[in-house]
């Protein structure tokens, strides 16, 4: 588990590339310089870690893009102690970059070999979720809810409505939705039964999966 200088400045290079494409908010910027991307992915794959590229993981899934993890940020503009609800913890990487923007992150995985890893491997980097639960996220978690943000990290058919319920009136949930392709949905809520709705473009995830795996 080293982190070397050279690691620095492969990290400050990718915290220049995500700006020039865009990302502008200077927390997001500065916990791209931090966390060590490195370690989140097999280690044969060490050369590729600071590429603004999506990467293969355990259970069929990816590391997001740098890019895709900075902007889905940007957009929640989380300040800290904000309360997050993050589907798909995956690798970790984003449950990492909200925690160095100082939320109070709870987590689901849905793929049981991933979550017992990151669920290890986490702390060892010192990364201290408030909650790790095994589970389908289309449930989300409606015991700790609301949520101040909700991020998903995959791509889902439709938005579950038990996530928009379990956001706190004035919260944010952004959202891959589609199936091959995706649009990227930014939702606020206005009131208890409303909602405004912003579309970004389009993005490509895995599948948002149903019940544990």
């Amino acid at each position: 588990m080293k982190d070397t200088l050279k690691h620095q400045g492969l990290r400050n290079q990718l915290a220049k590339v995500v700006q020039e494409k865009g990302i502008y908010a200077k927390n997001v910027l500065e916990a791209i310089t931090k966390i060590p991307r490195h370690l989140f992915l097999d280690s044969s794959f060490e050369s590729f870690a600071y590429q603004d590229k999506a990467f293969p993981i355990l259970a069929d899934q990816t590391i997001s893009q740098p890019y895709t993890v900075a902007f889905q940020s940007q957009l929640l503009e989380i300040q800290p102690g904000h309360k997050v609800l993050e589907i798909g913890t995956g690798s970790g990487y984003q449950t990492a970059m909200l925690l160095e923007l100082k939320a109070e992150v709870y987590t689901i995985e849905r793929q049981n070999e991933l979550f017992k890893k990151t669920k290890m491997f986490l702390p060892k980097l010192g990364y201290r979720p408030k909650y790790m639960s095994f589970g389908d996220g289309y449930k989300g978690l409606p015991e700790y809810a609301p949520f101040d943000k909700i991020i998903v990290t995959a791509g889902a058919p439709f938005v579950p409505k038990a996530l928009l319920a379990q956001l706190k009136i004035g919260g944010l949930l952004v959202i891959p939705v589609g199936d091959t392709t995706q649009i990227m949905h930014l939702y606020k809520r206005t009131g208890v039964k409303s909602f405004e709705k912003e579309e970004l473009g389009e993005c490509k995830f895995v599948p948002m999966l149903e019940k544990k795996n």
